[in-house]
């Protein structure tokens, strides 16, 4: 697990280096990578606290902790995945993301502040605080999904 998310971190670091600019300039087919590399990382991190909040797995308070927090970091990424003209080739993303630009922006924030919330409540918060939480960042999540992502 560790591999898997330390190859992303590592290709997404070196794809967001220089900033925004950066991305900007990248190829359509690059951006929609680290897109789908970005959202692969932190469904790798969801799973496993989905596993342990449902009762499937049992409940690690340290890996659940580093699991948001690597949510969190990975939340914080997204958004650089849909630069102009990353709308095409290989990729579930709806066309209505560049349209509605201003939404799903505001649906990412969201999210955003919802995984950080996750992450916070993780460290210190009871195993009810957690599951409550881990609710509101998955809705989040589905909120973006339904709206935003094709089959």
């Amino acid at each position: 697990m560790r591999k898997i998310f330390l190859a992303g971190t590592v290709a997404l670091s070196v794809l967001t280096m220089g900033g925004s600019q950066a991305y900007a300039q990248a190829k359509p087919e690059d951006v929609i990578k680290y897109r789908q590399a970005a959202y692969r990382v932190m469904g790798w991190n969801f799973a496993p606290m989905g596993a342990m909040v449902k009762g499937d797995k049992p409940y690690d308070k340290e890996a659940f902790a580093r699991n948001a927090a690597n949510v969190e970091f990975m939340s914080k990424q997204l958004i650089e995945g849909f630069a102009p003209g990353s709308d095409k080739g290989e990729t579930k993303a709806k066309p209505e993301i560049w349209s509605k630009m201003d939404d799903f922006k505001s649906r990412m924030t969201k999210m955003n502040d919802e995984a950080a919330k996750l992450a916070a409540v993780a460290k210190t918060g009871t195993f009810d605080e957690i599951k409550k939480q881990f609710g509101a960042t998955a809705g989040s999540c589905k909120a973006c999904h339904d709206e935003y992502r094709n089959k």
